[in-house]
């Protein structure tokens, strides 16, 4: 099984991987870390400030393939991170389809507007990030609000944070043996 964990930036996409992960020992993949080790390497033509869109359009040809190389080897992956495209089940066959799974964290107007200073506060909770300037209650609102439509749009699950911010997906289903 593949889970595709999805969302904007601090919706949780990091914590909740590793909360999988050490609840059900599968491989993960963070996306973010792909994107990085590309552009170091000098084998990624774009920089961390490149356009999300871009950067989808880099990143997705290679993750598609490392998910498909999971799923026939019928290994158990999360891949987390915001380049997974909404439209991901048009890059696979139906031979693919049902061992992949697809969630999208996305805030709720409200909670933005009553807990933005909790988002901010717990930025760092999975990893460091280096520089969080950008990160405003509009850019979130406009955001979430664009991930939320585009998982009606595509027919995505959606994992909303409407109430407490307790990230978690409970209907995982076991790891393969």
């Amino acid at each position: 099984m593949v889970l595709l964990i999805a969302g904007g930036t601090h919706t949780g996409k990091t914590l909740l991987a590793q909360r999988l992960v050490a609840r059900h020992h599968w491989f993960a993949l963070s996306v973010d870390h792909l994107k990085m080790g590309l552009i170091r390497a000098g084998l990624c033509p774009l920089t961390p400030q490149s356009s999300d869109a871009a950067l989808t359009e880099f990143l997705w040809p290679v993750v598609r393939e490392m998910v498909k190389t999971a799923v026939e080897n019928g290994q158990d992956l999360i891949v987390e991170g915001c380049y997974i495209p909404f439209s991901w089940r048009r890059d696979f066959s139906g031979r693919y389809l049902p061992h992949i799974r697809f969630v999208c964290l996305a805030f709720s107007d409200a909670y933005l507007q009553n807990h933005f200073a909790d988002v901010l506060a717990h930025a760092n909770d999975a990893e460091h990030r280096l520089d969080d300037t950008s990160c405003t209650r509009e850019a979130l609102l406009a955001e979430n609000r664009a991930n939320r439509a585009a998982c009606r749009r595509w027919g995505c699950q959606l994992l909303l944070i409407d109430t407490a911010y307790a990230v978690d997906w409970s209907p995982l289903p076991p790891a393969a043996t």
